[in-house]
């Protein structure tokens, strides 16, 4: 354990940070490649995609979806090339306040074995309960929610283990609606859902969709229908690009 605790962090914040208060231009992927060790997982990306709209990135399991958007939360830092936010390289911004504009709802959802209440406002301070039920009734979590025994304090388990696949994601939904980021990430949020649970999280991630910049990776075609902007990716690379509004940048 201590081995562990003693690695160096890869990822470097500089000294003179700057700090980003506000999303207002657009994410832009320039040049840019990544692997891990000998293995290239990515190959000169180059992408933009305006503020408000939606990007759905498609491809087969391995094309390098997820890592693309790991690179954006800056889990990892590009072997080459840069991602900008408004015009700024975000290996120059301060991690925290990159992260704080930036929501993620995946298929597997980090939940922990806490209350309800707990597991929404997870990173947050001074949350009212007005807040939570606000953001649960958006998520459509307020409908089983109110059924438990102990309402928002009801514990759900190691990984929200005492919850339904389609409970746990309405969760992650109500978290990131309180979160309000403008930039929010869906990774494959209803892949592992019986149908009439992706109906309610369906509905719930329309509703928090709304008024954001949303990058979607799915293998799903009623995940995209919505989408501006749908970009293919095969072995690392993007093969293909498609817009489908006016307001999205070549």
């Amino acid at each position: 354990v201590f081995e562990i605790m003693d690695l160096d962090h890869q990822i470097k914040q500089e000294r003179e940070r700057q700090y980003l208060d506000s999303f207002e231009d657009s994410i832009c992927f320039r040049g840019v490649s990544f692997g891990y060790e000998d293995i290239e997982v990515l190959k000169n990306i180059n992408l933009c995609i305006t503020k408000g709209t939606t990007c759905a990135i498609v491809g087969p399991s391995g094309a390098g979806k997820s890592t693309l958007v790991d690179l954006l939360s800056r889990f990892h830092d590009p072997s080459e090339g840069m991602i900008q936010i408004d015009g700024i390289d975000i290996r120059s911004l301060d991690i925290t306040t990159l992260r704080r504009h930036i929501a993620v709802v995946s298929q597997d959802t980090v939940l922990f074995n806490d209350s309800i209440r707990n597991n929404i406002t997870l990173g947050l301070e001074k949350v009212s309960t007005d807040e939570i039920i606000r953001a649960a009734n958006i998520a459509n979590a307020n409908l089983f929610i109110e059924k438990m025994p102990l309402g928002y304090d009801a514990v759900i388990g190691e990984r929200g283990s005492k919850l339904s696949g389609g409970e746990r994601q309405r969760i992650a939904i109500a978290r990131a609606i309180l979160k309000n980021a403008p930039i929010l990430i869906l990774d494959e949020a209803t892949s592992a859902l019986d149908q009439e649970s992706e109906d309610l999280v369906r509905e719930a991630l329309d509703r928090l969709m709304e008024n954001r910049t949303t990058i979607i990776i799915t293998h799903r075609h009623n995940s995209i229908i919505s989408s501006d902007h749908i970009v293919r990716m095969e072995n690392g690379q993007i093969v293909s690009q498609q817009s489908l509004a006016k307001n999205i940048a070549p």
